[in-house]
C-alpha cells in the first residue's frame, strides 16, 4: 500500500475518532441521536467467516470498502430487511436466472458435462459481455461449478488463437460455438479479468485454463500490449497514450470509447495485483475518473452510449445519447466511490443523476433520454432501476432511497429481455445488498 493511501485511512481514522468524540462529550441524556434516521449498516467480510458491524451513520465518514472490508446493505440500512430476507432474494434470483424455466426465465444454459453459456434470448446469440457478468455473479455467490462451465465455454469457442485478433475474444457466437465476429468488445475483457482475479482469490489456482491468476495476467497483458505486434490491424484496448478504453481496438472505433466501459474500480484493483504494468493501471484509473466528469451532463448527470476521449458524444444519433450500454456508468461511478472513495465528485454525480430520475419519477421513469433529459422511449426497464439503487452507495439518502426501495420491489425480469435486464438486476442486487465483494490474495 503507498503512501497516500496510507495517509488516506489515517485521516478517514482521524475525522471519525473526532466525530465520535464531538458526539460523546456534547450528547446528555435524553438528547437527540445525531441522526433522526436508522443507524447505517454495513456486512463485514473476513477471510474466514463473515461477521455483522454498525458503520458510523455519516456516510461521509465511512472508510471505503478497498481499507475496511465492509460493504454497505441498503435494503437493511433503508428498508430494515434482515439478512435472511436479503440472502433468501439473492438465492431465489440465482436459481431464477440460472436454473429456471428454459423459456422465461433462465439465461444460463449447460452444455454437456462442463460447458455452459449465457444466452442473449432476445438476439440469440452469446455474448461476452453476458459470459463475463455470469462470471462474476458466480465467483460472488461462491458457485465454482457454474464459473467453470462458462470459462471452459469461453476458451472453447471465444478465443482467438490465430489472426490480428489473437489472444482477444470475439464478442459474440452463436449457441453452438460458431464465431459470428472476430471484433473483441473491451467489456468483456476488462470483467474476465477481474472475475479471473477474484477467483484466484477466493477459491485458488489449479492447471491450464483454471489457473485463474495466470489467465488473467495474459488478458491484461493483451488489452496494454497488442500494439506491439504491429498487426495493421488491430489495437490495443487501451490507449497508450492517453490510457483510457477504447470502443473497439482496431480501426476508426479505437479513436473512441464507451463510457460504460471506464471501470477505475477494477483498474485499481489491477494496478496492486497485476505482475506488471502497475503504474500503467494506477494511470488509467485517474484517467478514466477524470474522464467519466467530462464525459456527465452538468445538469442531469447522464452520459451517452459512445464518446471521443474528452467526453464529446460521438455524432452517431443512435449512440450519442443515454441508452442501454449508458445505464452501466450510474454503478461504475458509485462503486469506484464506494470501494476507494476516490473522488468526491462521484457523490455529486451520484446526487444528480438520482435527482433527474426522480424528477421523472422513481415508478415512471423510462429507459433512455437525450443528455439534457428529454424521454427517448416510453418503456421501463428493471436493468436501469437496478443501476439506480447502485448509484445510491455513493449518494445521499434523500436521493437514493426511493430507488432502493423500488428496487426491492421489483420482481426479477422474466421473458425475452431477461438477459440484458436480468445480468444487471442480479450483479445490482450483489452490490446494494453488500454481497458484491473484493476478494483479496
Amino acid at each position: 500500500m503507498n503512501r497516500v493511501h496510507v495517509a488516506y485511512r489515517v485521516l478517514c481514522m482521524l475525522i471519525i475518532l473526532i466525530a465520535t468524540l464531538t458526539a460523546c462529550t456534547s450528547a446528555s441524556p435524553g438528547a437527540a441521536p445525531l441522526s433522526a434516521s436508522p443507524s447505517a449498516a454495513t456486512t463485514t467480510i473476513g477471510m474466514a467467516s463473515p461477521t455483522e458491524e454498525v458503520a458510523t451513520p455519516e456516510a461521509s465518514l465511512r472508510e471505503p470498502a478497498f481499507y475496511s472490508r465492509s460493504y454497505r446493505n441498503l435494503f437493511r440500512e433503508y428498508l430494515g430487511k434482515t439478512d435472511g430476507e436479503v440472502q433468501q432474494k439473492l438465492n431465489a434470483t440465482w436459481q431464477h436466472l440460472f436454473y429456471g424455466d428454459d423459456e422465461n426465465q433462465r439465461v444460463y444454459y449447460p452444455v454437456g458435462d462442463d460447458m455452459a453459456y449465457i444466452l442473449d434470448v432476445g438476439s440469440g446469440d452469446v455474448r461476452t459481455e453476458g459470459m463475463s457478468y455470469g462470471m462474476m455473479i458466480a465467483v460472488q455467490m461462491n458457485k465454482k461449478e457454474e464459473f467453470d462451465r462458462l470459462w471452459t465455454w469461453v476458451r472453447t469457442h471465444m478465443y482467438q488463437s490465430e489472426g490480428p485478433y489473437r489472444g482477444y475474444f470475439v464478442w459474440r457466437c452463436a449457441p453452438d460455438g460458431r464465431k459470428l465476429d472476430s471484433r473483441p468488445a473491451p467489456d468483456g475483457e476488462i470483467w474476465f479479468a477481474t472475475a479471473l482475479l477474484f477467483a484466484a482469490h477466493r477459491w485458488g489456482n489449479e492447471r491450464g485454463i483454471f489457473n485463474y491468476h495466470n489467465e488473467a495476467q495474459r488478458i491484461l497483458d493483451i488489452m496494454i500490449h497488442k500494439d506491439d505486434e504491429h498487426t495493421g490491424l488491430a489495437t490495443s484496448m487501451f490507449n497508450r497514450e492517453n490510457k483510457l478504453v477504447v470502443l473497439v481496438p482496431g480501426g476508426r472505433q479505437a479513436t473512441l470509447t464507451n463510457p460504460s466501459y471506464h471501470l477505475p474500480a477494477y483498474y485499481e484493483l489491477w494496478s496492486r495485483w497485476a505482475e506488471r504494468d502497475n503504474d500503467f493501471w494506477t494511470e488509467a484509473a485517474r484517467a478514466s475518473r477524470a474522464f467519466l466528469r467530462r464525459a456527465a451532463h452538468p445538469q442531469t448527470g447522464l452520459m451517452p452510449n459512445y464518446s471521443t476521449f474528452d467526453g464529446t458524444p460521438t455524432i452517431d444519433p443512435e449512440h450519442k445519447q443515454f441508452r442501454f450500454d449508458a445505464w452501466r456508468t450510474l454503478s461504475n461511478v458509485a462503486v469506484d466511490y464506494a470501494w476507494f472513495g476516490a473522488d468526491p465528485w462521484q457523490v455529486e454525480q451520484s446526487n444528480r443523476v438520482l435527482q433527474f430520475f426522480l424528477s421523472q419519477g422513481v415508478d415512471t421513469f423510462v429507459n433512455q433520454y437525450t443528455l439534457d433529459g428529454k424521454p427517448l422511449s416510453r418503456d421501463r426497464s428493471p436493468g436501469l432501476l437496478a443501476m439506480t439503487a447502485v448509484a445510491a452507495l455513493a449518494a445521499d439518502r434523500q436521493y437514493g432511497e426511493p430507488f432502493v426501495r423500488e428496487f426491492w420491489s421489483t420482481p426479477v425480469p422474466s421473458g425475452e429481455s431477461r438477459y440484458y435486464d436480468g445480468m444487471l438486476y442480479m450483479l445490482g442486487l450483489l452490490h446494494a445488498s453488500g454481497h458484491f465483494r473484493i476478494y483479496f490474495p
